[in-house]
């Protein structure tokens, strides 16, 4: 007769993860290794420990310990993790990391479409760079949502233009929304016409010299917002 784990130890060995992250992830932006650490981090958490390091936290990972500090650093600027202030019973102050704003993402009142593609648009922007951004790209994007107030939809038209000038970098995706903003531009409708002005112009100077299929070139000017 083979020997059992008793269920006992299975049941006591166990982190509740909400379904909800599991299944909605991706729709969120977060990746399989931020989603990692979160459950991690959650971990720690429900053991008492508030405010684990990176090098605890990578332990139990196959990501090192300076790789993790960047995805803590990423979650904060994303507003899926927060480090917090409390006060214990002899008045000192220490830190603890809150998921809450995750939690208040997955659970709280459904957000506004504009509020659902803030959620997504550094997986947007993830993609068509085909890599993960840096700590400073993720900042000039947070910049363009809180302090300039650019839409989602609009910043999501600047990165479109700028795929299809084949000028595939921040400092461009920023000059076009600031050439916006500075002409009263605030609506992707707005933005789509203007593109159209534009390169109806520059059609017209450079006929000659470019001979193109133009109903690739607008595909998303005569699209949807989306």
């Amino acid at each position: 007769m083979t020997n059992s784990v008793p269920i006992q130890h299975v049941l006591l060995d166990q982190l509740p993860v909400p379904m909800k992250l599991i299944s909605n992830y991706a729709s969120l932006g977060l990746t399989e290794q931020e989603v990692m650490v979160i459950m991690q981090l959650h971990r720690f958490l429900q053991q008492n420990n508030d405010f684990p390091t990176p090098y605890e936290i990578s332990a139990g990972m196959t990501i090192n310990e300076k790789e993790c500090a960047n995805i803590l650093r990423s979650l904060i600027q994303k507003s899926f993790l927060a480090i917090e202030q409390q006060e214990n019973s002899q008045q000192k102050i220490s830190e603890a990391y809150s998921l809450n704003p995750l939690w208040e993402k997955l659970y709280g009142p459904a957000p506004a479409e504009e509020g659902n593609m803030e959620g997504t648009i550094f997986l947007l922007f993830e993609q068509e760079f085909g890599r993960p951004l840096s700590p400073f790209e993720i900042e000039t994007v947070n910049v363009w949502l809180d302090e300039d107030r650019i839409s989602p939809s609009l910043i999501k038209a600047g990165l479109r233009e700028s795929v299809l000038m084949g000028k595939l970098n921040f400092k461009y995706i920023d000059r076009i929304l600031r050439e916006w903003k500075k002409k009263g531009i605030h609506s992707v409708e707005q933005a789509r016409e203007a593109s159209k002005h534009f390169h109806k112009r520059q059609g017209n100077q450079q006929e000659t010299k470019q001979k193109r299929d133009t109903s690739f070139y607008y595909n998303w000017l005569e699209g949807g917002s989306e």
